[in-house]
């Protein structure tokens, strides 16, 4: 996590395969795409789409027909004939799209006002790792009320209490998005922790929020500890502390988390640390402190993701003018230079009157401040989230074979990206969890494990 106060917060590859008429005309098909699926005797839900976006493009199409069997989109297309015993769902008045990413967020962590005055230091004090976990179901599904069908949780959740939320809702017992958990931040001695001596060294206090990594063996050991227990990507503390890693221990963490096909997240907050996880290799990246034009310009040329967690200046207490200011300024030379930029929020605390979700789509208001273009906000909140997820084949994109998630609002997102403040349809998994903007979650909570027990 990155705060005004200076403090941040693939192993198992199971679970295999997510009149508006100033809109531009779609590149899609006239015909419709049909998925290479075996004939099968599963229920069908055929969605009626007024519009439907596809934002790796910027283009609608106009009266689609989606149909959904097993879990996963079968067809797309404007003469897709509806089978007379499907079930409809006339979405025909809304804009139908895919759902949204948040690329950094941290559901099992709820920092406060009171009592703990947003130090989240001593909410990992308070709160330990079952309530936190109670706290990750109820953020994700507030999350996914927003539209938010896949969160990258980035650590900072106990005792890896994000992996345990994505094998729950992998499992069919709660609902909620879908998860690419990090378990444990890795980091040199201390994380982004501070503590006295009797903290620190009796009482231990920087576990489980950090998993202190100093030689190339507990290097190792670390990577594959998270990876042992369901992290689907791997993150590092790059400069928490002046004895931040080197860049030949950068590239000894991809290196070792690539034996177990995952990728790595820097936290990063120096310009120094910038340099050092650019020139490692470095999957993405983790806040904003340390960009600059010639680390985005590098960035843009690896393709690095940019996960910058830009805060707006609208949620009162979490950044200041000056620390606003710069970070406007950064995302748009990020933009400027094309790095792939990602969604993310590092909204890891409670403001009165929003839900977890509400908090996460008030950062467009900083993507609005920088001038970007609403399609490409748009791009970043989807086919960049599903790149740096590592999703894009299985979830994500509205097409035959992939998992079924999508989403719904009355207006339109390519003119004005306020469309997404509201809402009103969320397809999970094939399933309706929100209709007509009311939760409608009961099909996805069940006593047991109903995607099978070894689902992660």
């Amino acid at each position: 996590m990155i705060r005004a106060h200076a403090l941040c917060a693939h192993a198992l590859r199971a679970v295999a395969a997510l009149a508006l008429t100033a809109f531009p005309l779609s590149a899609f098909p006239l015909a419709a795409q049909q998925a290479n699926t075996v004939a099968s005797t599963a229920p069908i839900l055929a969605i009626k789409a007024g519009r439907l976006i596809d934002p790796a493009t910027g283009t609608v199409a106009l009266n689609q027909i989606i149909l959904v069997q097993n879990r996963r989109f079968l067809a797309v297309g404007p003469s897709v004939a509806i089978p007379k015993d499907a079930q409809v769902i006339d979405l025909s008045m809304l804009t139908v799209l895919p759902g949204l990413v948040d690329a950094h967020n941290h559901l099992a962590l709820t920092y406060k006002e009171v009592p703990e005055r947003n130090s989240y230091y001593i909410t990992t004090i308070l709160d330990d790792t079952p309530l936190r976990a109670i706290q990750a179901v109820s953020n994700g599904i507030q999350m996914l009320s927003s539209g938010f069908t896949i969160v990258r949780d980035m650590g900072n959740n106990g005792k890896y209490a994000d992996i345990a939320l994505r094998r729950g809702i992998e499992q069919g017992l709660v609902p909620g998005p879908t998860i690419i958990p990090s378990g444990l931040i890795i980091s040199g001695m201390g994380g982004q922790f501070s503590p006295n001596p009797e903290m620190a060294f009796d009482r231990k206090i920087v576990y489980p929020e950090y998993l202190e990594a100093d030689t190339p063996d507990e290097i190792v050991k670390a990577v594959r500890q998270n990876a042992l227990v369901g992290a689907r990507v791997i993150k590092i503390c790059v400069d928490c502390k002046l004895w931040g890693y080197s860049t030949d221990e950068i590239k000894l963490v991809i290196r070792e988390a690539a034996k177990a096909g995952l990728k790595v997240e820097g936290h990063v907050q120096s310009v120094a640390g910038a340099h050092r996880a650019v020139d490692a290799g470095i999957w993405s990246i983790a806040h904003d402190n340390g960009m600059n034009d010639t680390i985005h310009k590098i960035m843009a040329e690896k393709r690095i993701f940019r996960a910058g967690t830009e805060t707006p200046l609208s949620l009162v207490g979490h950044t200041t003018e000056a620390r606003y200011a710069q970070t406007v300024l950064m995302l748009r030379n990020a933009w400027e230079n094309k790095v792939p930029i990602t969604f993310s929020t590092d909204a890891d605390y409670y403001v009165p009157g929003k839900t977890r979700g509400e908090v996460a789509i008030e950062f467009i208001e900083t993507w609005k401040a920088a001038r970007i273009p609403a399609p490409d906000i748009l791009r970043a909140m989807t086919t960049t989230g599903y790149e740096v997820s590592e999703t894009t084949t299985t979830r994500g994109p509205i097409k035959p074979g992939m998992w079924a998630d999508l989403i719904a609002v009355p207006g339109n997102p390519l003119q004005s990206i306020d469309a997404l403040r509201d809402v009103k349809f969320v397809l999970k998994n094939g399933m309706v969890f929100k209709k007509d903007g009311v939760m409608t979650p009961e099909a996805f909570f069940n006593g047991g494990p109903v995607n099978g027990a070894n689902a992660r």
